[in-house]
């Protein structure tokens, strides 16, 4: 899965050309990650190209762009807790270390993650993990896509 949408993500998703989305929530774009060595790592893209840090936006679109982020996560929760009995928490980061836009990453935990890294940052995990084609984004993660869009309309509609 790649092209040129990854060379700007949110204009893409803007445009309905970013093949990772899962939903558009109020303040942005729910997308699944690119590599999916922790399966159901999502992301929550800002709407606005153009913003780099939280504090770029207006009170009230920063205050949904938090609460956009607590939903996708308790929607990841709710998949992995469903699709893997070792799930254990979901963890939650605003960076923009890397990427100069705003956005929230969703990593779900696991307990069969190895010794060395599952009480510790996901960062941590061995480098090789983020470009190995088998954790690689793609049709086997079709079910997992449909599932965490599907809960996150769930969650959507008992708000």
């Amino acid at each position: 899965m790649t092209g040129d949408w990854q060379n700007d993500r949110i204009r893409a998703a803007l445009k309905g050309e970013n093949p990772t989305v899962l939903r558009r929530l109020t303040s942005g774009f729910a997308v699944i990650g690119d590599v999916q060595f922790l399966p159901g790592y999502s992301v929550l893209l800002v709407d606005e190209p153009d913003v780099q840090r939280l504090s770029d936006l207006p009170r009230g679109k920063r205050l949904s762009f938090l609460s956009d982020m607590d939903q996708l996560g308790e929607a990841v929760e709710h998949v992995c807790r469903r699709l893997d009995p070792a799930f254990q928490r979901v963890n939650l980061e605003i960076l923009g270390n890397t990427d100069s836009f705003l956005h929230a990453h969703v990593w779900p935990r696991f307990e069969w993650e190895p010794a060395d890294v599952v009480g510790r940052p996901v960062w941590l995990h061995p480098r090789e993990r983020w470009s190995d084609e088998q954790f690689r984004l793609g049709s086997q993660h079709d079910v997992l896509r449909e599932a965490i869009g599907s809960e996150l309309d769930r969650l959507r509609s008992v708000a």
